[in-house]
């Protein structure tokens, strides 16, 4: 009964594990066997036959016929008195083989075994899972709340396998219930203190590209190559795409009739906002492409410093800067570029550059002016005084004075 235990044990750890027949036999050849050598010292001379489908295990032992005065190793011999109790026509020399009964060895030995097969098949699960995860890294997989902490949150996926979603992976307005479904892309697989540690994120550049791929056949078929993407999760995203086919439209088919297809991208990222940019090589028209939906009047390229300068007109600026300067920020890591926006003046629009107010306005807040797109006396009165508080971050004060100042020259 403990043999059929045993094997019923296994056999049940089997069909919730999933492990394959072959593997199987081998883990239960090794645990027995290990337990053959403490008990008699050598498992060589031991036959270990087992059917795991239908809990059979067979231990055979194979010794050699000895004189009885011979016998001195009674694991691997028997003396040839023992032998014709066996059978009387044995001789010296021939090989006995007899079953050996598994209880015989102890109930603790017995235990011990059921141990270190629960142990050995559990490590063997967790290499398994630790494989396969491996196998998904870059791939989106889907599961389920079971605990969220405070830096991160406990999936289970449909085989009750733990994934963590690390609280910095997260989309800032990400906001999970136990039993939600989340989908997010595998991004690191480890093994830590002997467990699988799977890693998910969904802020990854890749988790985009992913979505882009289920939403999108011809990205998925490679008629649309996805070249770059730059994203700030949950805030704004531009995706570089391509197509090698003059018929297909890679923007058009991104975006989808009416939006229909980035749609989903878009709910699925809590409504971040996505740029679908049209690749080229054109380093002028692809920064003009990457700064929508800003206008882009003129640009002028340096190549050796990697710099733009892009000329706008006014009512234009505000769009190619972007809320927080989120916009240009990406426009310049989607194309290599450092961007700087510059104010296109009108024709018969008398102007000053700001550089003239050095004597009467310090260096560090002419810079600040700048990176927000204001190179000119009047650029900087076509911003409100609230505009101007928020988006150079100077204090109340000094806005005032700058005003007061730009505002004498054109009285």
């Amino acid at each position: 009964m403990d043999n059929l235990n045993l094997i019923d044990t296994f056999s049940e750890f089997k069909e919730l594990k999933n492990i394959d027949r072959a593997t199987m036999m081998s883990v239960l050849e090794d645990v027995f066997r290990s337990v053959l050598q403490k008990q008699f010292g050598t498992d060589e001379n031991f036959d270990v036959i087992i059917n795991p489908d239908k809990g059979d295990l067979e231990i055979f032992r194979n010794r050699e016929v000895v004189k009885d005065e011979d016998l001195e190793d009674p694991n691997l011999q028997i003396s040839l008195s023992e032998a014709k109790k066996i059978d009387s026509d044995y001789e010296l020399g021939e090989d006995v083989t007899d079953e050996v009964s598994f209880k015989d060895f102890g109930r603790r030995a017995i235990l011990n075994l059921r141990q270190n097969l629960a142990a050995r098949i559990l490590e063997l699960e967790k290499d398994n899972i630790y494989n396969e995860y491996k196998s998904k890294i870059g791939q989106i997989v889907t599961g389920e709340v079971y605990q969220i902490w405070k830096r991160e949150i406990l999936i289970l996926d449909d085989e009750e396998n733990e994934l963590l979603l690390p609280k910095t992976e997260q989309i800032p307005s990400d906001f999970f219930r136990k039993g939600d479904s989340v989908r997010a892309i595998v991004t690191n697989v480890e093994m830590r203190n002997s467990n699988p540690m799977i890693m998910l994120s969904r802020t990854s550049p890749d988790f985009l590209a992913r979505l882009f791929e289920l939403e999108v056949p011809e990205i998925y078929d490679g008629l649309i190559t996805i070249k770059k993407i730059e994203r700030v999760p949950g805030e704004r995203a531009k995706v570089a795409v391509e197509s090698y086919d003059e018929r297909i439209d890679p923007v058009g088919a991104c975006v989808g009739m009416k939006g229909s297809r980035i749609h989903g991208i878009v709910r699925e990222l809590k409504n971040e906002n996505i740029d679908v940019v049209n690749y080229t090589n054109n380093v002028q028209l692809y920064i003009q492409r990457a700064l929508n939906p800003a206008q882009v009047t003129s640009t002028r390229i340096n190549e050796e410093a990697r710099k733009a300068d892009v000329f706008l007109r006014p009512d234009q600026v505000s769009l190619a800067i972007g809320k927080g300067g989120l916009n240009i920020r990406l426009a310049s890591r989607l194309t290599g570029y450092e961007i700087d926006v510059y104010r296109e003046a009108e024709e018969d629009d008398e102007d000053v550059s700001i550089d003239e107010f050095s004597d009467e306005i310090d260096e560090w807040i002419i810079r600040s002016l700048k990176s927000i797109g204001c190179d000119t006396a009047r650029s900087v009165l076509h911003l409100s005084r609230e505009e101007l508080i928020k988006r150079t971050d100077l204090e109340e004060e000094t806005v005032d004075e700058i005003i007061e100042i730009f505002q004498s020259e054109f009285e």
